[in-house]
C-alpha cells in the first residue's frame, strides 16, 4: 500500500476485506464439510464391524453344514462297506462249515 492509501476509501484494503471474509467462508464450510465427512467414515467403520461379524457367523455355520454334508456324503460309501464286509464273513463262515463237513461235492 502506499502511504497515501486512505484505509476508508482504499481499493486495496476493500479487497483484503473481501478475501478475509470469503477465506473464513471457506473456513467454515471445510470445518462442516470435515465434520460430515468424518461421521460417514464412522459410519462406515461401524457397518464394516456389523458386517465382519455377521460373515464371521457365517463362516461358523458353513463350516457346520460342510460337515454335516461330508457325514452324509461318507453314509453310503460306510453301508456299502459294511454289506460287503458282512458278504465275506459269510462266505468264509460258509467256507468253514464247508470244511467242517468234509467238502461235501469234492469227488472223493
Amino acid at each position: 500500500m502506499t502511504e497515501t492509501c486512505n484505509p476508508k476509501d482504499c481499493l486495496v484494503a476493500a479487497r483484503v476485506d473481501a478475501l478475509e471474509k470469503e477465506f473464513d467462508r471457506y473456513r467454515g464450510n471445510s470445518t462442516d464439510t470435515h465434520k460430515q465427512m468424518f461421521e460417514r467414515i464412522g459410519a462406515l467403520e461401524q457397518s464394516g464391524a456389523t458386517l465382519k461379524t455377521k460373515l464371521d457367523g457365517m463362516d461358523g455355520k458353513l463350516d457346520e453344514i460342510t460337515e454335516k454334508v461330508n457325514t452324509l456324503a461318507d453314509k453310503p460309501g460306510k453301508r456299502w462297506e459294511s454289506l460287503v464286509s458282512c458278504l465275506l464273513s459269510a462266505l468264509a463262515g460258509a467256507f468253514v462249515l464247508w470244511l467242517a463237513a468234509g467238502m461235501p461235492g469234492v469227488g472223493g
